[in-house]
Parts: C-alpha cells; sequence; structure tokens
C-alpha cells in the first residue's frame, strides 16, 4: 500500500459543512469550477481532436470513443450526430473482433443509434454487421475469450446497447439468450476445470482475472445487467454463489487480487481491484436485495477514497476519472450524499490535473479510457449525478 501507486488524498472527508460548498439539492452548485467552467473546458477539449489518429477506431483509445463523448454531448442535434458517425470508419471494419471497447461491435452499436436517431433505416446495416460476428460468439469451442474488454461479455454489451436506444429493439431475446448460455457454458467448463468452489469462472491469457475489464466481476456485472433475461435458477444458483464465493476472496483492506494467486493489495483502479467491484456488488445488492452486498461495495467505496488518487493519470481505465464514478454508482445506490461529494472532489482532481498532478502522459491521449476524453465525460456526467453511467460499461 505504498505511495509509489497513489497520492495521498489531500481532501478532507464528506461532513454536511464541507458539502455545502460543492453540493445544493443534490447535485453539482453552479458556481463550482466543474461546473461554471464546463463549456471552457469543453471547447479546449474539441480544439485537441484536430490531432486525433483515425487509424484506431475503437471505443476504448480510438475515434469511436470520441464519438461516444460527442453524442453524450449534443445527443439530438443532426449536424452534431452526422460528424460524430464520421468518426465511426464504419467502411473499415472487418466485424472480426467482437466486443464493444476493443472490437467491431463498438462502432456499429453507435452506428445504430445514430443512424436510429438520424430516422435512417441504414441502422439495419450496423446490426447486421454485429449480428454476422455470432458464429464465433455462440461456439463454446472458439477461442473468443468471455471478458469484457474483448470477449462475449463486451459484445453482449454491445447487444444491450442497440436495444436499449432504438426502439422497437432489434435483438430478440433468443439471441440474447444464446450469447448469456454461452457463457453460463464457458464459465462452468472453466471452474470445474479449474477445481473451483463456485460455479463460474473464466480465464484470460492463462490467468484467472477478477476485475471488471477482463475478469470475472465484470463478466457477473454484465450479466446481472442482463437480468430480464436470465432465470431464476440461473440468478440463484449460478451467479449469487459465484459472487458470494468472490466475495470471500478479499483482501484485509477491503480491496481485490487482480487474478487468483496474486496476493499483492496494490491495484485501486477500474480494469484491476476495488473499483471494478463496486458495480457488481451494488448491482447484486439491487437484484437481491441482501445487505452485505451494498457493505462490500460500501467498503470498496473507502478503499478508493484512500488510495484512488493515482499516479497513472485521470482516465477511466486506470486513473483518477474511472474511479471518480464509483462514487457516482454508490450514490445512486444509497443517495448518501457523502458518495456524491467524494465523486466531485475526484472530479475536481481530473479538472486540475494538467496543471497540478502530471506524472505520466498516456499514449492516446485523446481516449475515451486513457486519455482526456474520459474525464470530459465524467464533467458532463457528473452535472446530473443520478443520470451518470460510466460510458462502455454501465446500461
Amino acid at each position: 500500500m505504498s505511495l509509489d501507486k497513489f497520492f495521498e488524498n489531500p481532501f478532507e472527508d464528506y461532513t454536511s459543512e464541507n458539502a455545502c460548498c460543492v453540493i445544493e439539492d443534490g447535485a453539482i452548485k453552479c458556481d463550482c469550477k466543474i461546473a461554471c467552467q464546463l463549456n471552457e473546458k469543453w471547447k479546449n477539449t474539441l480544439a485537441q481532436f484536430k490531432y486525433l489518429d483515425y487509424n484506431d477506431y475503437s471505443v476504448y483509445t480510438g475515434t469511436a470513443g470520441v464519438a461516444l463523448l460527442k453524442l453524450k454531448k449534443d445527443p439530438d442535434s443532426k449536424q452534431n450526430l452526422q460528424e460524430t458517425r464520421q468518426l465511426l470508419s464504419l467502411h473499415r471494419l472487418k466485424k472480426k473482433r467482437h466486443s464493444f471497447l476493443c472490437g467491431d461491435a463498438g462502432p456499429l452499436a453507435i452506428g445504430a443509434v445514430i443512424d436510429y436517431k438520424l430516422g435512417s433505416k441504414s441502422y439495419w446495416q450496423c446490426v447486421e454487421g454485429i449480428k454476422s460476428m455470432e458464429d464465433d460468439v455462440l461456439d463454446v469451442n472458439s477461442d473468443l475469450p468471455n471478458e469484457y474488454l474483448y470477449g462475449r461479455a463486451g459484445y453482449l454489451y454491445a447487444v444491450l446497447y442497440v436495444n436499449k436506444h432504438v426502439s422497437p429493439p432489434p435483438f430478440d431475446e433468443s439471441f440474447i439468450r444464446k450469447i448469456i448460455e454461452t457463457i453460463i457454458i464457458c464459465g462452468k467448463n472453466e471452474a470445474k476445470a479449474g477445481k473451483f468452489k463456485c460455479p463460474l469462472m473464466y480465464q484470460w491469457h492463462e490467468s484467472y482475472y477478477l476485475g471488471a475489464a477482463h475478469g470475472l466481476s465484470g463478466i457477473l456485472y454484465l450479466l446481472l445487467q442482463a437480468k430480464d433475461y436470465l432465470t431464476e435458477a440461473e440468478l440463484h444458483t449460478i451467479i449469487k454463489p459465484t459472487i458470494d464465493y468472490l466475495a470471500s476472496l478479499r483482501f484485509p483492506s477491503g480491496n481485490f487480487p487482480s487474478s487468483m494467486g496474486r496476493d499483492h493489495d496494490k491495484y485501486v483502479q477500474w480494469c484491476h481491484g476495488a473499483p471494478g467491484f463496486v458495480y457488481l456488488f451494488s448491482t447484486a445488492y439491487k437484484v437481491f436485495g441482501d445487505s452485505k452486498y451494498l457493505q462490500i461495495a460500501l467498503d470498496c467505496g473507502d478503499v478508493i477514497w484512500t488510495r484512488g488518487l493515482l499516479r497513472k493519470g485521470y482516465s477511466i481505465c486506470h486513473g483518477v476519472a474511472g474511479n471518480a464514478y464509483c462514487f457516482l454508482e454508490l450514490y445512486q445506490t444509497t443517495t448518501d450524499e457523502k458518495h456524491l461529494y467524494r465523486a466531485i472532489k475526484f472530479a475536481e482532481w481530473c479538472f486540475e490535473y494538467k496543471r497540478k498532478h502530471v506524472e505520466h502522459t498516456p499514449d492516446r491521449p485523446f481516449s475515451l479510457f486513457e486519455g482526456m476524453s474520459g474525464p470530459m465525460y465524467l464533467f458532463l456526467d457528473i452535472q446530473k449525478p443520478l443520470d451518470a453511467k460510466l460510458p462502455g460499461y454501465t446500461l
């Protein structure tokens, strides 16, 4: 737990007196820097996009992530929608990568939503492009992983994302059930092969990862978001026991290992460690109504408050913006003002990052999950904290 991974938190923790300086009526005060300087920050961010690398069209590090940000900023402007669609580079997709964040399913899903908003029937071409990947996705013997960043869980998110924003939903229940059944079968096979004391387990690069990006917690979170397509037996005899097994793996600090067999309590970022587990356990609390899950999520929140101002930077994936979103998730789950206060403090850190806190320059400086687009998405989202959603992960 040395300070080589994170800065010591300089902020006073929540009190009602501290909160009244930044919160009013359950929202960020209009005279806060994040609110009153938002337009200026947006203009500065927009100006940087002229340097975008169009060779990378992914949501995670490429132009499709910038498209998602522009869609967030102005979702109904026809001009913005048309400009945003050009960022997707749909003509270049080979439909061989399957996930939302790092695959072709992401640009196609965003393209479907934009075309639908524009009133263009061509959104069906994007839908068909996603469906065309089903052979690998539904084949339990294919080499496609199940994790979120590159695998089936990320493909499931793309399908659910389109269904949420397009009416009537173009992907029918039977198609979604097939994806879920495949994910569950693969998890059962891995758990049995590894002799795990839980119904589901998954490998990625020959490791049993546990975090949001590559591991078990991310897969379970996507399955819980698709709970309307799960049977009661799947929820209570497969999903819930696996969540309980994960809960047993916590470090004494309240943090979680990045993978099975890793006993180093060092990662506190969305992709590995407590931040990713906030989403799983807060959602498990909502689904199952068991307060023990909420307590685990709250404990994760305390870990993030103490160790979440990361030296790696202000990104969503492995930086402070991603950690700030965890407090917004806890605020939505509990309506406790403490979590909104903490989110605002972490957002303030990101707002001042380039002036005060820079230690690492991101490899993809304009991207959604590693660069400036992620914090900008947070600054927009935190204006309406009860509606905020971690982009590309929470539906």
